[in-house]
């Protein structure tokens, strides 16, 4: 039997964050250095540090999610992986790179905080201080399947816009 799609993802995503996705995690938490990228910080606290300009937000969700689930307005489009198939996106580091000023904190979102921390040990290997956002934009599937009702960006509360 092959193994599960996305297994070489999810399991270091899980190992490494330490951090339950269904509560809200102390803010004196965070952030929390990570072997391989900088930490993972709460979407309260990435909202911010992106509001207060000490930090860019790259959302590295396909372009087909931000136009079908939402997107939070200012942030920086740098897919990690192509729709349909999900193949890599060969310009990621080219992209990423010309999106973050040097310096600059990057935060990276994406739809569950999966993606997010596989950009984010990308990013740091480009010399970017990169943060992990947890929860991600849509959180993790509740009991039905359904997201945005146990944690993410737009469960918090936090801006977004659809369309």
């Amino acid at each position: 039997m092959p193994p599960p799609q996305r297994i070489q993802e999810a399991v270091p995503a899980n190992l490494r964050s330490g951090l339950r996705h269904d509560t809200p995690a102390p803010e004196s938490l965070l952030p929390r250095p990570v072997d391989g990228y900088a930490g993972d910080v709460s979407p309260t606290l990435a909202w911010q540090w992106f509001e207060a300009g000490e930090a860019v937000l790259v959302d590295v969700r396909t372009d087909a999610e931000r136009a079908w689930v939402g997107f939070v307005p200012g942030a920086i489009a740098v897919a990690w992986k192509q729709w349909p198939g999900m193949a890599m996106n060969p310009d990621f580091d080219a992209q990423l790179q010309a999106a973050v000023p040097e310096g600059q904190k990057v935060l990276l979102l994406c739809r569950s905080g999966v993606r997010s921390v596989a950009a984010a040990q990308r990013a740091t290997e480009l010399g970017l201080q990169a943060y992990n956002i947890l929860e991600g934009f849509e959180g993790d599937p509740d009991e039905h399947a359904q997201r945005n009702r146990r944690g993410g960006w737009r469960f918090h509360g936090l801006p977004w816009r659809q369309g």
